[in-house]
C-alpha cells in the first residue's frame, strides 16, 4: 500500500500463488544484473502505482489519503501524530491537516487526545474502514505472503534489507531534491510526490 507495508502484523495464512508467480527453488533462480534488477523493479513500481490509483478509486479515496490511511494502520495501537504522518507522507503538516480532514470525514479516521501530553493528538482507524480496507488488500498481501514463502529465510533477509535500504535511498534522494529547489528558489516545504 505504501513504501512500507501497510498491513496490520497479524500472522496471515499463506494462499495460493497463481502459477505464473511461483518462481524455481532457491538454487534453481536465474541470475540477474544489476540492470535486469532496475527493469524489474522499474515493472514492479509502475505496476504498484497503477494499483494504487485503482485501490484508492475503489475505496472512494485519493491516493494520498489512502497512503496516509496506511500508514495509521501500520502504526497499529501506536498511534502517530498528525506531524509524524506529515513525515511518513512527505507533505507539509498543513497538507496532512487537510488529508486528516478528509479521511475523518470520510469516517476513516479519529483524532485523540494524546494522553502525555493534551495539546497534540493522535490518529486512530475506524475499525468500519480497517475492514474495508483488509476487504480489498488482503487476498492481494496473502498472495504476496505466499511469494515470500517460496524464498529462503536467507533470501528473505537479503530481500527485507534491500527494501529498507532502497526506501532510505529513494527518501534521502526526494530530500536532496528539495534542498536544490530550496536553494535555488524552486520552493520550498515538502511537496506532495507523484503517487502519493
Amino acid at each position: 500500500m505504501s513504501e512500507e507495508s501497510a498491513m496490520p502484523d497479524e500472522a496471515v495464512e499463506p494462499a495460493a500463488v497463481p502459477d505464473e508467480a511461483v518462481e524455481p527453488a532457491a538454487g534453481d533462480r536465474p541470475t540477474a544484473t544489476p540492470a535486469q534488477a532496475l527493469s524489474a523493479m522499474d515493472d514492479l513500481i509502475a505496476g504498484s502505482m497503477v494499483g494504487q490509483q485503482e485501490m484508492a478509486q475503489r475505496l472512494g479515496v485519493n491516493v494520498t489519503d489512502l497512503t496516509t490511511f496506511a500508514y495509521v494502520l501500520q502504526a497499529g495501537e501506536n498511534l502517530l501524530t498528525a506531524g509524524e504522518l506529515a513525515t511518513k507522507v512527505h507533505v507539509t503538516t498543513g497538507a496532512v491537516t487537510g488529508i486528516l480532514n478528509r479521511l475523518e470525514r470520510a469516517g476513516w479516521i479519529t483524532r485523540r487526545a494524546d494522553p502525555t501530553d493534551r495539546r497534540r493528538v493522535r490518529v486512530a482507524a475506524e475499525p468500519e474502514a480497517v475492514a474495508r480496507v483488509l476487504a480489498l488488500y488482503g487476498p492481494y498481501y496473502e498472495r504476496l505472503t505466499a511469494l515470500f514463502a517460496s524464498y529462503s529465510p536467507d533470501e528473505i533477509a537479503v530481500l527485507t534489507d534491500w527494501f529498507r535500504r532502497a526506501t532510505e535511498l529513494a527518501n534521502a534522494y526526494r530530500e536532496e531534491l528539495r534542498g536544490q529547489e530550496r536553494g535555488t528558489g524552486g520552493g520550498g516545504g515538502s511537496p506532495e510526490a507523484p503517487g502519493g
